[in-house]
């Protein structure tokens, strides 16, 4: 009997047929990266493959590593298996990792977001036998507004905020949703203010062409009088610190997928909540397992137990896998 294409083992998903894991979270000799967030991209591994647009800022957080690189689409034999990276749409670089092995194809999808947001790559549907899917929006209650309708929210709370004299401090996690943001936002309003973590990213991104507005970087030196109109952005995990206070008074917001839980936006204590997801919603997420044609359907991290229960009641054959992965709540890393 031949051995599955990718199997789930305690280092994370591995390809005994090729000899390498996607996203591994233990120490492995030879790991396939789909995308730079921690909880996929880790250090400690021999050698490492992600896509060329994805290596810039894989390097910036991991250091020095033996990072090999490929395009979009272009077909690598591994040992007996041919893998080849595809968008998926998360974040700029970020891919999901197609690998055939006899005729039989899987696909890890990483972390994905079917609606295309003008910045990174949009997302590819890939056809295949089994494919390996997130769920962190899975369920129905994740449905997200076109991007413009929340742009305008976003800009007409920070107009507000200045009006009544305070700051807008915008959270995002520093890798993917604050560039998203930054592409969002109206920098006719004012100056846009970054946090180190965030203007670190910025300068990786920019690097590679990625058409970012003017933002200014946050020193010990700066004081928001001398910044009229300015909006500050910064990790989530900078909110209501010693570093916010600078600004004075302040009205805090908050850019997650979460915050379409009100709960959520009540323990986050901020006043504005904004919903906006590097992840696929729920429709997202179903409109994506059907493009792919795959019978076979295993969930990791989210709300794998009940979007797995209903793609079994949808006729599908899926299963739920455990793995390290976090989604959303592991993107607040490089702060």
């Amino acid at each position: 009997m031949r051995a599955p294409v990718l199997t789930f083992t305690k280092n994370g998903i591995y390809c005994p047929s090729g000899g390498f894991y996607i996203d591994p979270w233990g120490r492995v000799d030879r790991a396939l990266i789909t995308h730079g967030h921690s909880d996929h991209a880790r250090a400690g591994h021999g050698r490492y493959l992600a896509t060329s647009a994805a290596a810039p800022v894989i390097r910036h957080r991991l250091g020095e590593i033996d990072l090999e690189t490929v395009t979009y689409g272009e077909e690598r034999r591994i040992g007996d298996a041919v893998v080849s990276f595809h968008p998926a749409g998360h974040v700029p670089g970020s891919a999901q990792i197609r690998v055939e092995v006899g005729g039989e194809v899987w696909v890890a999808s990483g972390d994905y977001k079917t609606e295309a947001d003008g910045l990174c790559e949009a997302f590819e549907p890939v056809r295949c036998h089994s494919f390996i899917t997130e769920s962190t929006f899975g369920l129905p209650v994740f449905r997200w507004r076109p991007q413009a309708e929340v742009a305008a929210e976003i800009n007409g709370w920070w107009r507000a905020s200045i009006a009544a004299g305070v700051t807008p401090l915008l959270g995002a996690y520093s890798l993917g949703k604050a560039q998203r943001l930054l592409a969002m936002l109206d920098p006719g309003i004012g100056p846009i203010l970054t946090h180190g973590a965030v203007e670190n990213t910025n300068a990786v991104l920019r690097a590679q062409g990625l058409p970012l507005p003017d933002t200014r970087l946050v020193t010990p030196e700066t004081k928001i009088a001398d910044h009229p109109g300015a909006l500050v952005l910064a990790p989530p995990s900078a909110l209501g610190t010693p570093w916010a206070r600078r600004f004075g008074p302040v009205s805090g917001g908050f850019a997650s997928g979460w915050m379409r839980l009100r709960g959520i936006r009540r323990r986050r204590s901020v006043d504005r909540g904004f919903v906006v997801s590097d992840h696929a919603d729920w429709d997202g997420l179903n409109a994506a397992i059907t493009a792919t044609g795959a019978e076979n359907i295993y969930v990791t991290h989210g709300y794998t137990e009940i979007f797995a229960r209903w793609l079994n009641d949808e006729g599908y054959n899926a299963q739920v896998v455990k793995t390290e992965f976090r989604g959303e709540a592991a993107e607040d890393d490089a702060a």
